[in-house]
């Protein structure tokens, strides 16, 4: 072997070694990892904010239920007020430490956003007022009746179209919600003498409560189709949104506790008993943490869903959350309260079809217009309420 081909042989076989630790240096390598880009778009499919949704307004719910249930409280502006204290403090600690970022306060923006934040009050407050008049499974059947509210408001400012499968859906939620309320009656009668005072007693009390859900449920509607506008036009992130809604507030919640609510020695020991006392403002504290979990799971809802859709998730929950009631609290286990509960949810099953049923038809008409035209008066008055 002359002393060329020698040297071309070495060359090779140099070659070949380095080819092979580029291989097996290229096996060892870990896997790229998703980018952040990657993990939002993932995190902004509606299946993550709805499920966030559910398990938030669970939370919430009961844990209020739990605070309102006490016999003697009625400091309720407090409590929204201790609320959103602590999520204020929470995020604000969250954002030093860098885990989080939203923006700077600007009075300006505060502006803007503060009807949304009057709104707030009035959904939380009727909210909790209804709850401590009605049972979990009861109250959230009649929430129901704010998503019928909602679609016609979407309708009325953003051009929505309603098909007759949805109408079907509504007609149940409507139909549940008078179940819901003919078996709490008959609860009420059947537990007690018909002429009692007890009786009479027991009646005024659901009758209260419906009248605090309808007010709820006017409130609820007007906040979440408000909120949607605002975002559009603050370009308001979730936290960003989450922040300025309890910062708001605050003020407001406080104001009104200290001039509308009994701040009397007496008044005060009756809500703070001693035995439960720290039950009852643990309570308060957590539910303050659980409030975040629930502003925030409510705007990356309505920024991700539909606010007709946001609101509907609410009723395909509504299984797990009158079934936590049944379990943590005496609500009444009848043949027609379950039935109400049913219905409901099959409404909710309903309306999710005839969604995915006009989606896909949208789909097919492409850019066709799927609504009639608007008229330039109908336009101008949208646009007024922007």
């Amino acid at each position: 072997m002359s002393e060329e081909e020698r040297q071309r042989l070495m060359l090779d076989e140099e070659q070949g070694r380095m080819d092979q630790f580029e291989v097996d240096d290229s096996r060892s390598m870990p896997p790229p990892r998703p980018s952040s880009s990657d993990w939002r778009s993932t995190l902004d499919k509606p299946i993550f904010p709805v499920l966030s949704y559910c398990a938030a307004s669970i939370l919430m719910t009961v844990a209020n239920k739990y605070i309102v249930s006490f016999p003697d409280y009625n400091l309720t502006f407090f409590l929204l007020a201790v609320q959103a204290i602590v999520c204020v403090a929470a995020i604000e600690i969250c954002k030093s430490a860098k885990l989080i970022s939203y923006r700077d306060f600007k009075v300006s923006e505060a502006k803007k956003w503060y009807p949304v934040s009057l709104l707030l009050i009035a959904m939380i407050y009727t909210g909790i007022k209804a709850l401590k008049y009605l049972s979990i499974p009861v109250y959230t059947i009649f929430k129901n009746l704010t998503i019928i509210v909602i679609a016609y408001g979407e309708v009325l400012w953003f051009g929505a179209s309603i098909t007759p499968m949805t109408l079907f859906s509504f007609g149940l939620m409507v139909f549940s919600s008078l179940i819901a309320a003919w078996a709490d009656i008959k609860h009420a009668l059947d537990a007690n003498d018909s002429n009692s005072g007890k009786a009479h007693d027991q009646l005024a009390t659901l009758h209260t409560g419906y009248m605090w859900m309808f007010g709820n449920c006017l409130a609820q509607a007007s906040y979440i189709l408000l909120m949607r506008k605002r975002i559009k036009v603050t370009n308001f992130s979730d936290f960003d949104s989450m922040f300025y809604n309890n910062l708001l507030t605050i003020p407001v919640l406080l104001a009104t506790s200290l001039i509308a609510e009994d701040w009397s020695a007496v008044n005060v020991a009756k809500n703070f008993p001693a035995v439960s006392r720290s039950a009852i403002i643990s309570a308060m504290i957590f539910t303050g943490v659980a409030s975040i979990f629930i502003s925030y799971c409510t705007a990356w809802c309505i920024r991700v869903t539909s606010s007709t859709t946001y609101s509907m998730v609410g009723a395909l929950n509504k299984l797990p959350l009158a079934i936590s009631g049944l379990v943590f609290f005496d609500a009444p286990i009848t043949i027609p309260s379950v039935s109400a509960i049913f219905v409901g949810f099959a409404s909710g099953v309903v309306y999710a079809i005839a969604k995915a049923q006009q989606k896909a038809k949208q789909g097919l008409q492409g850019i066709l217009p799927t609504t009639a035209p608007i008229s330039s008066s109908s336009q101008s008055n949208r646009d007024s309420l922007r």
